[in-house]
């Protein structure tokens, strides 16, 4: 139970840490983010409600992306987080 509550605490201070430029509450899915155009028709039916899970890819610049997904209630995928590391920055 304290874990859960832990995870919880964990997600929404995530989410809290995360708005967008438009004035939402967490980013917009991008080419290879896993819910960009739309939902995945795979559910996680076996991984808990409120977990979180990352989600690692190259995005159109060859920058390295990692998303963070909450799963909800539904099973669905809330992208809660986003960070973009930029080639450039880890050259000398």
């Amino acid at each position: 139970m304290r874990i859960a509550f832990l995870l919880f605490a964990f997600t929404l201070c995530l989410a809290g840490c995360s708005p967008t430029a438009g004035g939402g509450s967490y980013p917009e899915p991008i080419p290879g983010s896993i819910t960009y155009g739309g939902q995945p028709r795979t559910k996680l039916t076996k991984s808990p409600v409120g977990s979180w899970f990352n989600h690692r890819f190259s995005d159109q610049s060859g920058n390295l992306v990692q998303e963070t997904y909450v799963i909800q209630t539904d099973r669905s995928l809330l992208l809660v987080n986003r960070l973009v590391i930029v080639e450039d920055a880890l050259s000398d």
